[in-house]
């Protein structure tokens, strides 16, 4: 394939190249994965106003999300196992996004550690927790993004229990993968995978084994996560977690009004709408179509930010003319990982870029922070996923 020009060209290459198991990770939902596609579809229902003979000139993307400057309003989302995609993935995925001036945030279940990632980083991250049943390791895990000096942490709010993935279950997932016939066959087709694979030592849960409690082996850590996700969370415990960092704080997984209500009562700096990629709850709705209700509930108290479906810069100037301050892009940015490593991270920002800064020229705008629901046509916002 010549240059990928899309995000779904990157699709293809990393499909050819990750192994079927580490692919599927990234490439799936829950149960019928129904939310997963409409993330994507009901972004396609928004219709854009064309605009004609407006100046066009000296166009730029550059805002800020909490605060902090951006080149444009995109971060990369916290994905796991992001090592899997490609040898120490999370550190060059940093790197890409420090070079291309947006956010990286990096998972609690990521196969580099906060400290593998800060050791190639000139410039602060930020870092994504997961709640667990140990307090003593949620702290610790503060503490050393402290240390790391990350700028920001996201707490995931929406995943005490863990949803059902078909594809994960029948693959039999794993981090560092099983030595199963069917396991060892999907990475002798993929060489080149193993190849770059060969020469790290990356390729466990870097931010757990060694630093819980009692887990030292694969068999030990699978134990210890299984048991650890924390189903008692609760609105009380943002405040403990505010307390201990005491900085930057974005809450992830609100898709409710109610719920988006609540994440601002905390002094949280923003939520992220969001479904987790449609990989929790099945059949809840898309996280562009709560879009609009949460910035009437909540816009004018906290910032609002988007994650999920995002597959274009169309999608990130969507959702920011229906009032998001931020979008969040995984699965791009892994697509580009696998096929591409370092590379294919950096290609993934400029093919959104680009997309993004045509789009806004040719809907009449030059800045993105005057990027408003003026450039939406046709379907309305209360529309936007009915159907």
């Amino acid at each position: 394939m010549a240059t990928p020009l899309t995000i779904a060209d990157l699709k293809e290459l990393a499909h050819r190249r990750v192994p079927k198991m580490f692919f599927d990770y990234a490439d799936s939902g829950a149960w019928t994965e129904s939310t997963y596609r409409a993330n994507e579809s009901d972004f396609s229902r928004i219709k854009l106003r064309q605009r004609v003979l407006v100046d066009m000139t000296d166009r730029t993307l550059e805002t800020t999300m909490i605060g902090q400057n951006v080149s444009m309003p995109v971060a990369l989302a916290p994905t796991g196992l992001t090592g899997m995609q490609h040898a120490d993935g999370e550190m060059l995925a940093a790197r890409a996004a420090e070079e291309f001036g947006v956010p990286f945030t990096l998972s609690t279940m990521s196969i580099c550690s906060i400290e593998d990632v800060a050791s190639v980083t000139t410039r602060p991250f930020w870092f994504q927790l997961y709640v667990m049943r140990d307090k003593d390791f949620v702290l610790g895990l503060i503490n050393r993004a402290k240390a790391a000096k990350c700028s920001a942490l996201v707490l995931t709010a929406d995943l005490q229990i863990l949803g059902q993935r078909h594809k994960d279950l029948r693959n039999g997932l794993s981090a560092p993968p099983k030595f199963t016939p069917k396991h060892v066959w999907q990475m002798a087709t993929r060489p080149f995978w193993c190849l770059d694979m060969l020469q790290t030592k990356r390729r466990s849960f870097g931010n757990i084994v060694g630093h819980a409690k009692n887990v030292s082996s694969i068999a030990s850590l699978a134990a210890w996560t299984h048991e650890q996700f924390d189903p008692r969370l609760s609105w009380a415990d943002v405040a403990w977690i505010k307390e201990q960092w005491g900085g930057p704080l974005i809450i992830k997984g609100i898709l409710d009004p109610e719920d988006a209500r609540a994440a601002a009562d905390t002094g949280a700096d923003a939520i992220v709408v969001s479904n987790h990629g449609g990989r929790q709850l099945d059949g809840a709705p898309s996280s562009i179509s709560m879009l609009p209700a949460i910035v009437d509930a909540v816009g004018d108290r906290i910032e609002v930010h988007l994650d999920g479906g995002i597959r274009s810069g169309q999608d990130v100037l969507k959702a920011v003319a229906l009032g998001a301050k931020g979008t969040y892009i995984g699965r791009p940015f892994l697509y580009g990982l696998g096929a591409m490593g370092e590379q294919g991270v950096t290609l993934a920002l400029d093919i959104i870029r680009k997309e993004m800064d045509i789009t806004m020229a040719l809907c009449g705008k030059r800045d993105i922070k005057d990027v408003n629901a003026s450039i939406i046509s046709g379907v309305r916002p209360a529309e936007i996923g009915a159907g």
